[in-house]
């Protein structure tokens, strides 16, 4: 199983085992780690699933197709060039160490 590493908000790290083909949301999700809301459970329809994803992994992922793009201008947090929705990024072999860092919030008060 891959392990995708979760930078939280207090500054420490979470590394859970992914399975393959599982989103990082849900691999977040099913290992209770803090921080992704994922209030429409992987839709692609609330934002609440926001990760910045390390500088190292950019360029290994594919590119946010058009819907995702999209929904990305609805963040909470500030919006940075490595932002993705973690419920479109998934989970492979290939991104065994992924690294995301969750952001100080998903819901604007």
């Amino acid at each position: 199983m891959p392990g995708v590493t979760y930078l939280l908000v207090d500054g420490t790290q979470r590394t859970v085992d992914a399975t393959a083909g599982a989103s990082v949301m849900e691999a977040a999700i099913k290992h209770n780690v803090p921080g992704i809301e994922a209030e429409c459970g992987g839709c692609l329809s609330c934002a609440t699933c926001h990760v910045y994803v390390d500088e190292a992994w950019v360029r290994k992922l594919p590119a946010p197709d058009e819907d995702e793009a999209e929904m990305l201008e609805f963040v909470a947090a500030e919006r940075l060039p490595f932002s993705r929705l973690s419920c479109q990024l998934r989970v492979s072999a290939e991104l065994e160490g992924l690294l995301v860092r969750i952001p100080a919030f998903q819901v604007k008060d």
